[in-house]
């Protein structure tokens, strides 16, 4: 059996699609595509149901999908293992998954301070919307929203953000902050293409849904349009720079708070490099507490 194959179908079903799983394994979307179709004749059995509209796992393979995960899980682990060795007791580029505007905004910014106090360490910021798969070996370290799945993984409570509504100077042109009419007022949020976020469902709640102007999945769309004048952006204070000039806006109720999670796979914590930019990311991160 052509393990490359199975570990296709694993990308298949945890990423949903055969485009997700090239991705993963740094493959193109034709060779992903005849690894599962020789894994189906070795097989003798329909893995995939080929649409118009894409392609999705049948039962049989769901089935051999999950059979085929702890089997995966082992040769990750065989992998980073043996990176660890090649590179002397760690792997030679330690690589973080977020988002754009954690990478961008957050990381990148703070490299310097990385590599005075850890000379020499080689790092991989991957700007990731999608959950990454630890285990899989997809990344080292991953800062997500909420808690990970998963008995080998480890995750660290990263300060937690106050989400709040912003105006800039340019848009307040010198009225009292206090004295604004929310509902009036165009606010700039986030579309639903993370799902319904508590940050939409406490403008629901306050009764502005309707007075979004803008809707975006862009965090950095949202702050650069904020800080532009074009209306009241939900932020978190996270991305939020002194040069900004933005000024916070009564709302007159509780503001939803997230909690992000760095989180590590169990196998690799302990190495020396991802330790030192595990303990990077949580000084960052302390350092622009919300």
């Amino acid at each position: 059996m052509d393990m490359d194959a199975v570990a296709t179908l694993i990308g298949v079903g945890r990423g949903g699609s055969l485009s997700a799983a090239a991705k993963q394994q740094g493959i193109a979307v034709s060779t992903a595509s005849r690894r599962i179709a020789g894994l189906e004749a070795a097989l003798h059995l329909t893995l995939l149901d080929r649409r118009a509209d894409g392609v999705r796992l049948t039962a049989d393979g769901a089935r051999i999908a999950a059979l085929a995960e702890p089997l995966g899980d082992q040769l990750a682990a065989i992998e980073r293992a043996a990176a660890a060795l090649r590179a002397g007791g760690g792997p030679a580029v330690v690589r973080v998954s977020a988002t754009e505007s954690v990478i961008g905004d957050v990381l990148a910014p703070a490299l310097p301070a990385l590599w005075a106090a850890s000379p020499g360490i080689g790092v991989q910021l991957q700007s990731q919307a999608e959950v990454v798969s630890l285990a899989g070996r997809d990344a080292d370290l991953a800062i997500r929203m909420s808690r990970p799945q998963g008995a080998s993984l480890l995750a660290r409570r990263l300060p937690e953000q106050r989400l709040g509504l912003y105006a800039s100077r340019i848009w307040l042109a010198g009225r009292d902050p206090a004295s604004i009419d929310l509902a009036a007022s165009p606010l700039l949020a986030y579309d639903d293409s993370f799902g319904r976020l508590p940050e939409l469902a406490w403008l629901d709640r306050l009764g502005l849904t309707h007075a979004i102007a803008l809707r975006t999945g862009s965090t950095r769309a949202l702050v650069t349009a904020t800080v532009a004048g074009a209306g009241i952006g939900l932020l978190a204070p996270l991305f939020i720079r002194p040069e900004h000039e933005l000024v916070e806006i009564p709302s007159g109720g509780d503001a939803p708070v997230r909690t992000p999670c760095l989180v590590s796979h169990r196998d690799v914590r302990r190495v020396p490099a991802v330790a030192a930019v595990h303990r990077w990311i949580v000084a960052t991160f302390a350092a622009t507490r919300g």
